[in-house]
């Protein structure tokens, strides 16, 4: 099982102070075993580029792009990315269609897929939104763009990759709080309408989020 480091570049807030927020979400998810992979690309395809300059992440270095669903906060910066990067597979849910300019689009159904080992959709759930599963040393961290799903089905299908150590991204209007008892990361982000109910509810295992915040499990 791998190691792996989670980049913050797209919020709605700003944990460093030299990026730019804006509403939407998206992440790099950097692993030992050698990949780079950009989860959703938030809704302005310039600010993406300049947060991920900021960073000193350059768009070639990326291997994938994973969307989790349709909406434009998580699909906005997807056509700038591609004008830096074509060279990439990008995996899509069913629901989403018409993406074009990349290597490969990979449409995602409902059962799961693996990207890597140890690096997996969900599946498209609900016919709605996949997530992204990974299996560390610790568990599974499972990454979500903004929950649309029940949460209780996004973890279900989560756990078919093992106990459940991290959840960072969107959670929406998510308010079914004790789904997430024993899980030792919570980093709510972006469309989270519940933040401070959940880090007031798990204080020990919160995160704060904003772009820029780097999580390494």
């Amino acid at each position: 099982m791998q190691i792996m480091k989670i980049t913050i570049i797209y919020d709605n807030t700003a944990y460093d102070e030299g990026l730019r927020a804006d509403w939407g979400f998206a992440c790099i998810v950097d692993a030992d075993q050698g990949y780079r992979l950009l989860f959703d690309t938030g809704t302005d395809g310039e600010i993406l580029l300049e947060n991920m300059k900021e960073l000193s992440i350059d768009p070639p270095s990326i291997n994938d792009v994973f969307i989790s669903h349709a909406h434009f906060d998580h699909i906005g910066g997807l056509s700038a990315f591609l004008n830096q990067n074509r060279d990439v597979r990008v995996f899509c849910p069913q629901s989403l269609r018409g993406v074009r300019g990349a290597r490969e689009v990979i449409s995602v159904g409902d059962e799961p897929v693996e990207i890597y080992e140890n690096l997996y959709s969900t599946g498209e759930i609900e016919q709605i939104e996949q997530s992204l599963a990974v299996k560390t040393p610790s568990g599974v961290v499972l990454i979500v763009g903004c929950s649309h799903p029940r949460m209780s089905n996004i973890l279900a299908a989560a756990r078919g990759f093992g106990e459940i150590y991290a959840v960072i991204g969107g959670m929406h209007g998510f308010d079914d709080f004790g789904l997430f008892k024993g899980i030792r990361h919570i980093c709510p982000t972006h469309c989270t309408q519940y933040i401070e109910k959940i880090r007031s509810l798990y204080p020990d295992a919160y995160i704060k989020g904003g772009a820029g915040r780097v999580i390494e499990v």
